[in-house]
């Protein structure tokens, strides 16, 4: 089929605008479930996860504490457009504008999605009622990537929608690394922390790899290892190097695909020179920098090939 490219750029957009509120709620979800294990002493403070979000906002502690303006921006802030409620609704607004190209399920479920976002995300900023929000918003992003999954056709408009998704995906995995497990790696000569492992396991349940990486690496949670797992495993699709993977089978069954190939080359290479050191955290924050650099560039490429109209 011959995919207009309006319709190319809501698919993607809206399969980056899906995954980015998946993201941002799992990420929300495991910093929370860090709070059941750790002492208030032990945890980093939630602003980092505005930092994890892409966002410099700063944001005022409320009585002393900051989790309340953090959860609010990230899940019901109507001026930031990578809150979860704006996040659902454009992902809704691109596809509803694509609808004949879609499974009718695909619609319903995004549609049900958004109703659902827009009338409680400003009521769930509490501990209790935000748990089930956030995992209604990811259970339902991974039902509709089911449906497309197994009712949709394998043209160009499904590998504009997998293109979509494991760039964001991607690019999330780098945020999550640059921002929080860059932190942990950045103990004194000599330090210790006693809570080291607590955390990184919430590093690997923000992005449902917790699992998956005791299974590849069993026995005691090993911050480098952490990394080098989230970056380098073929296997794992939410590593770096998965998406990146994942994309190349993507682009290889487009036309005219070169110049995206190139791209896609460029930011491998990148990847692939990254040679954070186990206790140097500023590095790993620099090198996730670069990564996400390509990934932009990928972007770029793909937008100019596919989706400028």
């Amino acid at each position: 089929m011959v995919l207009l490219s309006r319709v190319a750029d809501r698919i993607y957009w809206a399969a980056r605008y899906i995954e980015r509120a998946e993201d941002a709620a799992r990420v929300l979800r495991s910093f929370g479930d860090v709070l059941a294990d750790i002492p208030t002493h032990g945890i980093a403070r939630w602003n980092s996860l505005v930092a994890v979000a892409g966002s410099e906002t700063v944001l005022e502690p409320e009585d002393g504490s900051d989790e309340r303006p953090v959860v609010h921006f990230l899940i019901a802030d109507p001026d930031h457009s990578n809150s979860i409620l704006n996040t659902v609704e454009s992902c809704r607004e691109n596809l509803r504008t694509c609808r004949e190209v879609l499974p009718r399920e695909a619609w319903q479920t995004v549609n049900d999605l958004s109703i659902y976002v827009r009338s409680t995300a400003a009521t769930s900023i509490g501990r209790r009622a935000r748990e089930a929000f956030l995992m209604r918003v990811v259970n339902d992003s991974r039902r509709l990537d089911g449906v497309l999954t197994v009712a949709m056709t394998r043209d160009a408009a499904y590998e504009m929608w997998r293109l979509g998704r494991y760039i964001e995906r991607g690019d999330m995995t780098t945020r999550v690394l640059g921002v929080r497990a860059a932190t942990l790696l950045q103990l004194p000569p000599g330090g210790h922390d006693e809570f080291a492992e607590v955390r990184w396991m919430s590093v690997l349940r923000s992005l449902s790899a917790l699992q998956m990486y005791q299974r590849a690496s069993p026995g005691p949670i090993d911050g480098p290892d952490v990394v080098r797992f989230l970056l380098f495993d073929h296997q794992f699709p939410r590593s770096v190097a998965g998406c990146l993977a994942e994309i190349r089978s993507s682009v290889l069954r487009l036309p005219a695909n070169e110049t995206v190939l190139h791209m896609l080359e460029r930011a491998d290479r990148e990847l692939k020179s990254c040679r954070p050191a186990a206790d140097d955290g500023h590095e790993l924050d620099d090198a996730m920098d670069r990564v996400q650099l390509s990934l932009a560039g990928l972007h770029d490429a793909l937008a100019a090939r596919y989706l400028r109209f």
